[in-house]
């Protein structure tokens, strides 16, 4: 006999702007497999917001079974969740399904009693079948990907991956919850890469959806107001002509189908581009896409330890096509405490990293997941982890915790000066007069920035701190370090303001203004940001407006006014 069923589908995601799309496939699942006496409704909350308050919209639900997507940024706190959960409504069967337990279902089953399920692999249908399965009474053996208990012992399963295409989760009730923030598109599952680090590849060879499909949702989710369209598939160009036809309708749509003012974010492998696809890329209309570009390392040895099959010096090559087009907003990325990479090994990589110029570097630290080869074979890959998520590595036999704490100051650093794009005529300054290498520069900075204390602290005194610690070494001048500062900030910030820091009180600073607006003056409701530096002798100004949607930068103009002499000190405002 058949019972109505309400399911509650939650995910805790890591920021409010950010939309997982794992409960939307699973509510699609719902609407596709059970008959209409079963229904499920999403609660979305955050890591950041009071457990309590999403609990009360789960209750609000009564609902009969709480499904939970399960990630290691949020697996410390839906294991809160749902004790808060249970604790009001102790009948609810409590399913959980996601990458963070689908390689770890018996130790969940055994060790967490408020969990009846574990879903391991893809969960539209099995979830679907489970809610099935339980409005009739029913026990879940032979459910794909279902493990459950039975007499008191944990009963695992392989993970599901069905050969199908899932059912759309882009409905409307979807659409109306995204109010803008980040959509997330997947048009293939799976991977073709198998790195020792990832779950990827776990996940059954690379399956592509639809192509016309995936054309109808690309428009669908470009329309829906989100301002940034994030393709999940993990390596998006695995297929090199699927992907040229993505690319090409975008481009040829791009500000009549796809509003203007939308980005494409799309993971690729670099060294897969072709010169067709190259070609194809560097006609993208500014701001289109983003892509980024995993390298891991340039390490030779560790690449092959890892089973990351990369040819490196066309990958190199690609990134700096793709870079010196200015269309699109390169992110690659590094890892640190991958095999056989050392400090000096990782110090190597990082700098033939920055010095292909991307828009963003990002400095990651190995995480041994659930299920990952390299957790799973500790023999082949030594290492420590700490053993609450997310599982970072903390020591290798190539890597000490000195040099990997070391290296997060220096991930700081990368991010505060580098990655945040407020420093960009700074930087080569520094490392051309002071000599040393990227990877030096941001390493040393980086451990005396954490020496006098980061935690919260505003960009003007960073920028102070910046200033101090650069401005006395040998080879650097002061004035020209300034000059560099003020324009990186007028460039950056349109509150038109310096910091303290870079402030120098100067009457001509007011007949520079005056003498420029005289025949140049803002147009109206447009702020202007203004500055004298010393170097040149020299007006310095930014009308906050057509800002650049790659590196997000205002353009900076340059007058000389008729008064100033060589003797003349500059000032800002």
């Amino acid at each position: 006999m058949k019972n109505n069923l309400t399911a509650a589908i939650c995910v805790l995601n890591s920021k409010y702007i950010h939309s997982s799309l794992a409960p939307w496939c699973l509510s699609a699942g719902v609407d596709a497999y059970c008959g209409p006496e079963i229904s499920a409704e999403v609660v979305e909350g955050t890591i950041n917001e009071r457990l309590e308050d999403v609990a009360q919209r789960i209750l609000a639900l009564n609902p009969r079974v709480i499904g939970f997507s399960c990630y290691i940024w949020n697996i410390s706190a839906t294991k809160e969740l749902i004790r808060l959960v249970k604790s009001r409504l102790p009948g609810a069967v409590v399913v959980l399904g996601g990458p963070e337990v689908s390689y770890c279902a018996e130790k969940l089953l055994c060790g967490e009693p408020e969990v009846q399920y574990v879903l391991s692999g893809e969960g539209e249908k099995p979830f679907a079948l489970l809610l099935n399965t339980i409005s009739r009474g029913e026990t879940p053996e032979n459910i794909p990907g279902v493990c459950y208990r039975r007499g008191g012992q944990a009963v695992t399963v392989p993970p599901y991956t069905p050969e199908e295409d899932p059912p759309s989760p882009y409905t409307s009730k979807y659409l109306n919850a995204l109010k803008g923030r980040i959509a997330y598109l997947e048009t293939s599952r799976g991977c073709p890469y198998s790195c020792a680090f990832c779950l990827s590849g776990r996940c059954g060879s690379a399956r592509f959806f639809d192509l016309d499909k995936a054309k109808r949702e690309l428009l669908l989710l470009a329309r829906s107001g989100a301002k940034t369209v994030k393709l999940v598939d993990r390596t998006f160009n695995a297929n090199r002509r699927r992907a040229i036809e993505l690319f090409r309708f975008i481009i040829e749509n791009y500000g009549t189908e796809i509003p203007a003012g939308v980005c494409f974010h799309f993971e690729i492998a670099g060294d897969l581009l072709d010169e067709e696809t190259l070609s194809l890329l560097a006609q993208a209309p500014v701001g289109a896409m983003q892509l980024e570009i995993g390298l891991q390392s340039f390490n030779p040895k560790t690449l092959a330890a890892i089973n990351r099959k990369t040819d490196v010096e066309r990958l190199k090559e690609n990134i700096r096509r793709l870079i010196a087009n200015a269309n699109m907003h390169i992110h690659i990325d590094l890892i640190a405490g991958l095999p056989y990479e050392d400090f000096a090994s990782f110090a190597e990589s990082f700098n033939t990293a920055y010095s292909l110029g991307p828009n963003m570097l990002q400095l990651g630290f190995l995480k041994l997941l659930y299920g990952a080869p390299m957790r799973e074979n500790p023999e082949e890959f030594p290492c420590r982890y700490d053993n609450q998520p997310p599982y970072e590595v903390t020591r290798t036999p190539w890597l000490s915790e000195e040099e990997l704490l070391r290296l997060h100051h220096t991930e700081d650093a990368l991010e505060r000066l580098y990655n945040s794009g407020r420093f960009r005529r700074t930087l080569p300054y520094l490392l051309e007069k002071s000599g040393t290498t990227p990877f030096g520069l941001f390493d040393r900075f980086g451990e005396f920035a954490a020496r006098k204390g980061t935690d919260k602290i505003s960009l003007d005194d960073y920028t102070a701190l910046l200033f101090s610690f650069f401005s006395g070494q040998s080879g650097i001048d002061r004035e020209a370090l300034r000059d560099r500062l003020v324009c990186d900030r007028l460039s950056t910030n349109a509150s038109g303001r310096l910091p303290p820091v870079l402030r120098v009180r100067d009457p001509a600073l007011g007949r520079a203004i005056r003498e420029l607006e005289d025949t140049n003056r803002p147009s109206k409701g447009i702020k202007r940001g203004y500055a004298l530096l010393y170097a040149g002798h020299r007006l310095v100004y930014a009308d906050y407006q057509n800002r650049n949607p790659v590196s997000g930068e205002y353009p900076l103009f340059e007058f000389r006014p008729e008064f100033w002499k060589d003797s003349t000190r500059s000032a800002e405002r």
